[in-house]
């Protein structure tokens, strides 16, 4: 009762067409399928950095007696500046 038959959709073509032109009608489609080409590619790179395991930086852990070195050193680098 309130569908759309298949007459009013050819009517409706044809009247796009005549308003729009095949020339724009095509790169429009054109436009349209690219887009959806790169969002596809997009959300299939997501997939692939999302199944790869986060990698943690490359810190060595280190004891209280080499991070005490690291502070002396610290204020030795801070006396020579000083002197200079």
């Amino acid at each position: 009762m309130g569908g759309i038959s298949i007459w009013q959709l050819l009517i409706i073509a044809v009247i796009v067409v005549l308003l729009f032109g095949t020339k724009k009608l095509g790169s429009i489609g054109s436009d349209l399928g690219a887009s959806i080409k790169g969002f596809k590619k997009a959300m299939g790179d997501e997939d692939k950095h999302e199944k790869k395991p986060a990698e943690d930086a490359d810190f060595s852990t280190k004891t209280l007696a080499e991070k005490q070195d690291d502070v002396k050193t610290d204020e030795e680098k801070r006396r020579d500046k000083e002197q200079v």
